[in-house]
């Protein structure tokens, strides 16, 4: 009987990986078609004088690669203790393992695409052998790089976890905080300017002729990787974090307590989730956002259309201009984030560097402020520089500079208030979370969670108020004489929005991976059981020079943990804005294409319409179902195995249990996230089939939709996170009443805050970016009289998803055993 269950498990598995590759195998026929045959213009021969200023853009960027890379030196150079190395190396090793593991899956991914890129364009299109290389090396190198920013962020990131809890032994907080900031600063540069170089390498020496072909390859590469990290890691860490924090209750365990095999997990789990994902999505953020706005520009900006233009020669100089003007905005974001971060760090190390006690938020605030706000001033001095007057045929235009630096500016002011805005949910200063902690006193873990609910939805109100009232500002300005120089400009100010969002990219991701360092620092001291090591004292006198101290150690790592939990928090509606207000840029493309063969019909009474916007809305919550769906089934199988194995006389778990519950973790997100792909491959290339229009209303409906339960479930999930620490550091009731409800809170809200919220961003995009090129494919056959197959197409991609949406609950349901 076990060996016919082995067999029908492997049969089931085997069909699952079979189905799915033949989706993927028949998808790039789609993807590539007319987009990898769009004209960018020829900047050396048109407008040298940008040609020559990109070229020197090169040396800010070197200098940016090499301050994330010194740093990483600098870093790794910080005293420490053999104790928390040797734990910091532990984690590190089981991190690589799921990196690994997950490079396999990209690797899959990648060779059936190779092939079919190869078969379509070699045998079916007949385009040249090097321009197919080309759009194949492109595609490479952009699931390459979100791979290789990942794997730099985690590996710093476990460095810096075991130096911050060292330094906090000194009873000067100070290095608790810059430690874990000057490891953030270094992944947000570097991740920033290896993506910047390889899209200006395209835009500069790639032949003009092919580099659309090499851009659209590049976001396709990019886009694959960062979903497949960021599903698989935000389920992951949730598993691992749930089935530790659990153990809290059922045991009586103190945080981190060494005999938990899921502790190691868990720290894995941080890094998995809370590094390797958010740096590949910002990663993939830069590139498919600046990939939207070029294309934008030369799909919009054309003579025959534009009265202004009395020459194509002159419609390529003005996209010459704006492309040049674009990629010098995002060179600049090196410089400001570099002055920033230095200016933050000597206002706050004169003001806090010798201090026994601090806010730890205040000096991540004012990073954010001061790097906003130089941001905003260099935006109008570099746009007045550089298109302060352009000469279009007779017409001379002095006025584009200061419309343009507004709207991107609208976009910069925005990463600088959303996360004022989350701190009031989410911060253990709000009084939001205090409200949680009020209602759990008496109410248990049943108010714990309700009040929490009110907090998220009262947040997705207000952030969502604050990225209205911008886009309305971005909208009057853009009516402001924008559209005489292109079609739908109000679609590229939205467009430039979402690309101020990312004018402080840099601090932005240094923020947002503050937030696993400091939780790996709290967990590392309390493994490496350092307190208990014989004559440690005199030890760390000798060899390192000052008293430690443990009582102080211990409480400022638990609050700079509270501080590193709200800003993971505030990255998170900033990445998510982005990848909604850019969404609509990459929509435009469909929309302009349905307008051009008049075929347009998007009207709120069209039947079409109406049916993409519910389907929309149930799509996402399909997707949130799902993501948490594979964190619930595999959390129970790691708690059911810690249960059976932990063993509670010994001073630390078995390295192998500690494994075994990697494995488990590991298992359920990569089975987690074959049917997500599915579910997402399927019914994008379904709807777009069926009909474009419906399509159209579908992507603004998961956009939109998707928006506000990200906002909800990130904002809910921190509110339960720092109302926990509230309970453990300020009011020190660990192991009671109240502290187990709150737990209870904090392990519902980690897979909507680590896993389904955050996975939105990604799995937005990735369904515009892929639906706009089979859109296209759509519309081609509608107009060659193929209507009825295009629908039949629809009908059977979407029943095929439809088997994937069934098994991502039934297929991942928790089972006997």
């Amino acid at each position: 009987m076990l060996t016919l269950h082995k067999y029908y498990k492997f049969k089931n598995a085997l069909m699952k990986k079979i189905t799915l590759l033949m989706v993927l195998s028949i998808l790039p026929v789609f993807l590539f078609a007319s987009e990898a045959d769009l004209p960018l213009p020829n900047l050396r021969g048109i407008y040298p004088g940008g040609w020559s200023l990109l070229n020197y853009g090169f040396i800010i960027i070197i200098v940016g690669m090499l301050f994330g890379l010194w740093q990483y030196i600098t870093i790794r150079k910080i005293p420490i203790h053999k104790s928390m190395a040797q734990v910091s190396h532990t984690i590190w090793e089981t991190c690589k393992t799921y990196l690994f593991q997950q490079g396999k899956f990209l690797a899959i991914l990648f060779g059936i695409i190779a092939v079919i890129i190869l078969y379509y364009f070699l045998g079916l299109s007949h385009l040249t052998v090097p321009k197919v290389l080309l759009i194949l090396f492109w595609t490479l190198i952009g699931i390459l790089g979100s791979y290789s920013v990942a794997w730099f962020g985690i590996r710093i990131n476990t460095l810096a976890n075991a130096r911050t809890s060292f330094a906090a032994l000194k009873n000067k907080p100070f290095n608790v905080m810059s430690i874990p900031l000057q490891s953030g600063m270094s992944v947000g540069l570097l991740l920033v300017c290896v993506e910047l170089i390889m899209m200006l390498i395209i835009l500069l020496f790639v032949p003009f002729s092919s580099a659309g072909a090499c851009f659209v390859g590049f976001a396709i590469g990019e886009s694959l990787g960062a979903s497949a990290l960021r599903v698989a890691g935000g389920i992951f860490t949730k598993i691992a974090d749930i089935g530790a924090d659990l153990m809290k209750i059922v045991f009586k365990l103190p945080e981190d307590d060494p005999r938990n095999p899921g502790v190691i997990a868990d720290c894995t789990g941080d890094n998995a989730g809370d590094s390797v994902g958010p740096t590949a999505d910002g990663f993939e953020t830069y590139g498919v956002t600046g990939v939207a706005l070029i294309s934008f520009i030369v799909l919009a900006i054309n003579f025959g259309t534009l009265a202004i233009f009395p020459n194509q020669e002159a419609a390529l100089l003005f996209q010459s201009h704006l492309i040049v003007w674009i990629f010098a905005m995002r060179i600049l974001m090196i410089v400001t984030s570099l002055t920033a971060y230095y200016i933050n760090l000597g206002l706050a190390k004169m003001r806090w560097g010798k201090a026994d006690k601090f806010n730890f938020e205040t000096p991540l605030s004012n990073l954010v402020w001061i790097t906003s706000i130089l941001s905003i001033i260099v935006t109008y001095i570099v746009s007045y520089l550089l298109i302060g007057e352009i000469t279009i045929g007779t017409t001379v235009v002095t006025s584009l500079w200061w419309k343009l630096a507004t709207i991107i500016s609208c976009g910069t002011l925005a990463a600088a208030l959303i996360p004022e805005f989350t701190k009031a949910f989410t911060s253990t200063k709000s009084r939001h979370v205090k409200e949680i902690v009020t209602a759990s006193k008496e109410g248990g873990p049943s108010l714990t969670i309700l009040s929490g609910m009110v907090a998220g939805n009262f947040s997705a109100f207000w952030e969502g108020m604050v990225i209205v009232a911008l886009m309305v500002i971005a909208y009057i300005t853009s009516t402001l004489g924008l559209d005489q120089f292109m079609t739908y400009p109000t679609i590229f100010a939205f467009g430039l929005v979402a690309f101020g969002f990312l004018g402080m990219g840099p601090v932005t991701i240094a923020v947002d991976s503050y937030g696993p360092v400091t939780d790996n620092a709290q967990s590392v001291y309390e493994l490496s059981q350092i307190e208990t090591r014989s004559g440690i004292k005199e030890e760390i006198r000798k060899d390192f020079g000052f008293e430690p101290n443990f009582e102080t150690a211990k409480y400022h790592l638990e609050v700079n943990d509270s501080a590193g939990n709200t800003f993971k928090a505030t990255a998170k509606p900033v990445l998510i804005g982005t990848a909604v207000i850019g969404a609509t840029t990459m929509v435009f493309s469909i929309i302009l294409l349905l307008a051009k063969n008049g075929l347009l019909n998007i009207e709120l009474t069209s039947a079409q319409v109406i049916l993409g916007f519910v389907t929309g809305g149930a799509v996402i919550y399909w997707f949130t179902g799902a993501s948490m769906q594979a964190v619930t089934t595999g959390a129970y199988r790691a708690v059911e195995f810690i249960k059976k194995n932990i063993n509670l006389n010994k001073k630390e778990a078995d390295i192998n249990d500690s494994k075994n519950v990697v494995r488990i973790c590991t298992k359920y997100a990569q089975s987690g996230m074959w049917n997500i792909f599915a579910v997402i491959f399927c019914l994008t290339l379904a709807f777009a089939f069926i009909d474009p229009n419906f399509f159209v209303a579908y992507l603004i409906s998961i956009a939109t939709f998707g928006l506000f339960q990200a906002l909800y479930m990130a904002n809910t999930g921190g509110a339960w996170d720092n109302s926990k620490k509230i309970v453990e550091v300020d009011l020190k009731m660990k192991n009671t009443p109240l502290h187990e409800a709150t737990v209870i809170g904090d392990t519902v809200g980690d897979p909507y805050k680590d896993t389904s919220s955050v996975a939105m961003n990604p799995i937005i995009k990735f369904s515009t970016l892929f639906g706009l090129l089979a859109a296209e494919i759509s519309i081609q056959m509608i107009l060659g009289g193929m209507r009825t197959a295009s629908l039949w197409i629809g009908v059977v991609f979407f029943i095929i998803g439809l088997v994937f949406v069934y098994r991502s609950f039934f297929g991942m349901r928790i089972k006997k055993q």
